[in-house]
């Protein structure tokens, strides 16, 4: 395309997937998708996409072009067609934001109060249009990740506490909480393990969840996730003592086409009887089934169904998603990815998300955001999905600025 002056090397936005570190040093308070609209550097940035759409739109009017280059054109067109929309979408509202904000401070000098009412709805309005034009936008800026539209593997387990049955009940708590959640977005959750507590609680379970976009929404839920609250019943109860306790959450793309190849010789297949809530077969039978990859040591449990065939076979495809997500781990490491917070399994040690009975206050400790009323955040809907979001939009802004500061980097070294 060098030929008809047309020549733009991809940018990291266009080649690589970013998942945010959420530990960049002057980005710990969340600035939202309007303020780094704001930016100069992306105003800027946006201006040159805008270039280039209106640079490719004419070169695929032109007669001289070979087959190979317009369908390269065509492609970098569909990419950059509704960046282009949202651009000038944006712009757009923002000339009517500030006629009206000057309609607004003319209206104030009269005193015409029912005028300027209906002045500031219509601010309001445009205000929310404009909020919701920019997440828009910087969700089109940033590419999809490989997996994002993967069904999972969701697997809590209940952590140490210092006392009491906190932990336990709170993985419990944890686990109904993404069933809910998978309600409320119309996916389906096939719990594939489920140990439960002698306590009342839940020591370990597994789910299957697929569905649109599960990855995508789940794939920072992953980690250690700490409780604050005072025991219901025991000494603490009454005394009005307030332990902590944690448990984990590993959350494992599963691609549909997963081709592993897993040697009958290299697994040990357990069969024992099943130990959570199920029908009459539980303890009557040896249906539930466990599976140890000998090379690796990974092993994995399934009692979800009542035949032993059908457990064996659920566990063998659990076991290869595990596998795959070794495989995919690696190749990360080997590419140095930017991907330190989530792509399966991930460091235990650092806790993600503190939820404090006491304050009725959830913390994630990842975008300093805080939000209360712990009971609807675990009832698993509305207000889990607002984090989640949140989360979302954070990666969002956190990806577009990282490429930001490289591109001013590599402009400013000249290399």
């Amino acid at each position: 395309l060098h030929n008809h002056g047309f020549w733009r090397p991809k940018s990291l936005l266009d080649t690589t997937g970013f998942t945010p570190s959420f530990n960049s040093r002057h980005r710990k308070n969340h600035q939202d998708s309007r303020a780094l609209w704001k930016h100069e550097a992306v105003q800027k940035y946006l201006e040159t996409l805008n270039k280039e759409y209106q640079q490719v739109s004419n070169l695929l009017n032109a007669d001289s072009l070979k087959d190979f280059e317009q369908r390269t054109l065509r492609r970098r067109w569909a990419d950059l067609s509704p960046i282009a929309a949202a651009f000038h979408e944006i712009k757009e509202s923002e000339r009517e934001v500030q006629e009206l904000e000057a309609m607004c401070r003319e209206l104030g000098s009269r005193d015409e109060k029912q005028l300027l009412e209906l002045a500031l709805e219509e601010k309001e309005t445009l205000d929310k249009k404009m909020n919701m034009l920019c997440r828009k936008l910087f969700q089109l800026l940033v590419p999809k990740e490989k997996y994002d539209r993967s069904p999972v593997i969701l697997e809590v387990t209940a952590g140490r506490t210092t006392g009491g049955d906190i932990c336990q009940q709170f993985t419990k708590e944890m686990f109904e909480m993404y069933q809910n959640y998978a309600d409320y977005k119309c996916w389906t959750f096939d719990i594939v393990n489920y140990t439960p507590a002698e306590i009342g609680g839940l020591h370990h379970a597994a789910a299957h969840i697929s569905g649109e976009d599960v990855y995508r929404h789940l794939k920072y839920e992953g980690g250690t996730h700490r409780v604050q609250r005072i025991p219901e019943t025991g000494m603490s109860s009454r005394m009005q003592r307030i332990h902590t306790g944690t448990m984990s959450v590993i959350v494992l793309p599963q691609p549909e086409e997963v081709d592993i190849k897993v040697d009958a010789k290299d697994l040990r297949i357990d069969t024992f009887r099943a130990k959570g809530a199920g029908g009459q077969h539980v303890n009557k039978t040896d249906s539930a089934v466990r599976i140890v990859h000998l090379p690796t040591g990974l092993a994995v449990e399934c009692q979800q169904e009542r035949s032993q065939q059908l457990n064996k076979e659920i566990a063998l495809r659990t076991l290869r998603a595990k596998l795959y997500q070794q495989i995919i781990e690696k190749q990360l490491s080997q590419e140095q990815s930017a991907r330190k917070l989530q792509l399966g399994t991930r460091a235990q040690s650092e806790r993600i998300r503190t939820y404090n009975f006491t304050q009725d206050r959830v913390t994630d400790h990842r975008i300093s955001y805080d939000a209360r009323n712990i009971k609807e955040i675990l009832n698993g809907k509305e207000a889990l999905d607002k984090l989640i979001n949140r989360l979302l939009e954070f990666a969002e802004i956190e990806a577009v600025t990282e490429y930001l500061e490289n591109l001013q980097a590599f402009e400013g070294g000249g290399c």
